[in-house]
């Protein structure tokens, strides 16, 4: 006999594309959240710790080492982004049901790693980021709208083009300000500063449209009836909500209890932002638990993607890895491959069969004749 069920499997994880692939993605992202870290963000934390280098001598050699560490790894990234680049871009060229809009994505990817290589040679001047960073715009739009074709629930594509509509931002800010820059005017250009400000904010709105569509699930529900998924869910939303509540009125009690320590706890929260915003370009102009927030469940949501193997965990992490000022081209290339292995992880209702083992197809019997009656 042959039957047939009809189920939903996730198609497009890590482990479908071979070792290679496997191994390349999983160290760009390891590699790039350690570049993050030691070059973007301690860097500039060594800088905000420069007063104190003179009563304490080993804060100067110590960042230096971690500073040199991280430009390494900046180096070590832009190697694996264009290997993985390279290898996504041949797995969905050479896959099944690819459509033009795919296609051209991907010679469009093709054209800005040329481009990149070539800048190395050639400085690019404002023309050249001009034309840099339009390809790059263009080619995200290409993606993006696959991805939301492809994907049948709102949530994803609610996170698909809020996180677009926020780097736009940023790439509109640049392309904008350099084109004026380069015909000499100086008029100041349409909507650039409230588009920079309104993309940073879609972009922290993007990381919990991260949580709701991919990483919220049963194990975090309060109604569960297992008792470690329920517990878990207890611990994960009372720190979140803890951590939220008191971000948003320590300010006001420490106001109250000890005005002197407000004031220093305000600047080392500024101190920080300062870090964040020169090495991910958040000027942190909104509420500061928003941006923890939307950090939280961020790493909730990679965490558990990438546990399961999903590309939809390594696209998301090298997205938002990136940040939001890509002022390097391994950061925009980071962002390409983010949402291209993205728009490769989906889902889709698949016919599971269980064919007997009969060697050729079964025959319907003839009239009159049953099995087992005359």
């Amino acid at each position: 006999m042959k039957s047939a069920t009809l189920s939903e499997r996730v198609i497009g994880k890590v482990s479908d594309f071979g070792p290679l692939f496997d191994y390349t993605i999983k160290l760009v992202l390891l590699a790039s959240f350690l570049e993050l870290v030691l070059y973007r963000l301690l860097s500039r934390l060594g800088m905000h710790l420069s007063k104190m280098a003179a009563t304490h001598p080993w804060i100067t050699p110590t960042f230096t080492t971690l500073t040199e560490v991280g430009a390494w790894l900046l180096n070590i990234v832009a190697v694996l982004l264009f290997l993985a680049l390279t290898l996504t871009m041949v797995n969905r060229w050479g896959g099944t049901g690819n459509s033009r809009l795919v296609k051209l994505g991907i010679i469009g990817i093709a054209i800005l790693l040329l481009l990149t290589v070539g800048f190395l040679v050639v400085q690019p001047g404002m023309l050249g980021a001009i034309i840099y960073n339009g390809l790059t715009l263009l080619v995200l739009a290409v993606f993006v709208s696959d991805y939301v074709l492809t994907h049948r629930e709102p949530l994803q594509r609610v996170l698909a083009v809020t996180y677009f509509l926020g780097i736009s931002g940023w790439l509109y800010y640049q392309i904008v300000s350099t084109s004026y820059s380069l015909m000499g005017t100086i008029v100041q250009p349409p909507l650039v500063y409230e588009s920079h400000r309104m993309g940073e904010a879609l972009m922290i709105l993007a990381s919990f449209c991260a949580f709701l569509a991919y990483g919220k699930s049963q194990s975090l529900s309060l109604r569960t009836r297992n008792r470690q998924q329920r517990s878990r869910a207890i611990w994960f939303w009372a720190v979140t909500g803890g951590t939220f509540t008191a971000l948003i009125v320590v300010d006001y009690l420490l106001e109250r209890i000890d005005p002197g320590f407000a004031s220093a706890f305000r600047q080392a929260s500024q101190g920080i932002g300062w870090i964040f915003q020169f090495g991910m370009g958040y000027t942190f102009y909104l509420p500061f638990a928003v941006y923890v927030g939307g950090l939280l469940c961020w790493s909730y949501t990679v965490m558990k993607l990438v546990a399961m193997g999903r590309l939809a965990g390594y696209g998301i992490g090298l997205m938002f890895i990136a940040g939001y000022a890509l002022m390097f081209s391994n950061l925009t290339l980071m962002v390409v491959l983010g949402v291209m292995l993205l728009a490769c992880d989906r889902t889709k209702v698949a016919t599971a069969e269980a064919v007997s083992t009969s060697a050729g197809p079964m025959m319907p019997a003839p009239d009159g004749l049953m099995t087992g009656r005359a």
